[in-house]
């Protein structure tokens, strides 16, 4: 990866211009032509380091307002290969574990759901309890957005505190 391959990265992350030749539009900015701005890219993504190309929608203004965490207890269960079944739910955007705190907060495992209604993602969550087994399990609806970004930005400071 170069400098110039950091510009396309850079002027990928405020989203493809809107115009009939936006490689050109890029490749303007940064001194290339379209073509060339094109080839990284496919360079980019053969080579993994763009690992998808897609727009990327408010799902707010579509209408998808319950978003929830939910938090699972496995309960002794096997946590990886239950992880990976909760994961295999295409209702499931997000699926993690995480050390539980004794006493205080005993869940393990985690799943994002994003859904048009509350009732619809409860529905989701009671059936994949219902097929996993596990019935122990809270749902954390959020109430308000506060910040929503991909998490690895080239022009920002890539995270962080500062």
């Amino acid at each position: 990866m170069d400098p110039h391959d950091l510009q396309i990265l850079s002027s990928l992350e405020g989203g493809l211009p809107l115009v009939s030749e936006p490689y050109e539009e890029i490749g303007k900015q940064i001194g290339m032509n379209g073509e060339e701005v094109l080839e990284r890219i496919r360079d980019l993504q053969a080579s993994g380091i763009i690992r998808r190309f897609r727009a990327r929608i408010n799902q707010r203004l579509v209408g998808i307002t319950a978003n929830a965490l939910v938090a699972w207890k496995c309960n002794g269960q096997e946590a990886g290969r239950i992880g990976g079944l909760l994961a295999s739910y295409p209702c499931v955007t997000h699926c993690y574990e995480r050390r539980p705190v004794p006493g205080k907060w005993e869940y393990n495992l985690y799943t994002v759901h994003h859904g048009f209604s509350r009732k619809e993602v409860q529905e989701e969550v009671r059936l994949i309890a219902g097929k996993t087994n596990l019935t122990d399990y809270t749902i954390l609806f959020s109430t308000e957005e506060f910040k929503r970004v991909p998490n690895v930005r080239i022009r920002e400071n890539g995270g962080g505190v500062l």
